[in-house]
């Protein structure tokens, strides 16, 4: 899953994406509103953790903006602020869930893992591509009958194919989706490396190449 991390501590934003990656989940950060915002708008996020004092756009001002634009992303604000009017403003301009600092990260763990399951609550929680399943609720992944020790980058990237299987997906999506959206030239090489790890595991036929376009899970 690609988390979106708007935060302007950036030790705390630093541990929290830490945590979340061995979670398996991508993580983008944002130090600054705007620039968050801007990621919101334009990247595919599953879950935002918005912090609510932010320098160039507050909290309150990005989830009602979010809201306003249609984007239906599952959001935790993040707040030092107690008083029960300020946490029910955000509940009301679109927040789903909230967290007051200082907080514990398994905390966390736990309410990201409870608002990404109300996301995928329409969808099956087993993915399968041919002899291949994914249980999302356990992170077991077989290969017929036998079971498939991945790693986190490797689960991560398995899971976003099986879940666009039949549709190529060129490397910029993949980066995006599994590492974060970093820097394109740098990890462009670390998906092809990824891929071939998937392909040692699951079978050479698991995963096509189509030259010049990405990489994709057929569809029968």
């Amino acid at each position: 899953m690609h988390i979106l991390l708007i935060e302007d501590q950036e030790k705390l934003a630093k541990n929290i994406k830490t945590f979340l990656e061995l979670e398996h989940h991508a993580v983008t950060v944002a130090h600054d509103g705007k620039d968050g915002f801007e990621k919101a708008m334009t990247q595919e996020i599953d879950l935002l953790i918005l912090d609510i004092n932010l320098p160039g756009m507050d909290g309150y001002t990005i989830c009602a903006m979010l809201r306003q634009g249609k984007k239906n992303m599952p959001i935790l604000m993040l707040t030092a602020r107690t008083k029960q009017q300020e946490i029910v403003h955000g509940l009301n301009i679109g927040a789903d869930d909230y967290l007051v600092k200082p907080f514990d990260l398994d905390e966390l763990g736990a309410r990201v893992r409870a608002l990404l399951r109300r996301k995928e609550t329409e969808r099956s929680p087993i993915l399968t591509a041919g002899d291949i399943s994914m249980d999302t609720n356990t992170r077991v992944v077989l290969r017929g009958s036998k079971r498939i020790d991945l790693s986190p980058k490797e689960y991560a990237l398995l899971e976003f194919l099986l879940r666009t299987k039949g549709t190529v997906q060129d490397r910029p999506r993949i980066i995006e989706h599994v590492w974060g959206g970093r820097d394109e030239l740098m990890f462009s090489q670390t998906v092809d490396v990824h891929i071939a790890y998937l392909r040692r595991k699951l079978g050479k036929s698991s995963i096509e190449t189509l030259p010049g376009k990405g990489y994709m899970i057929p569809s029968v």
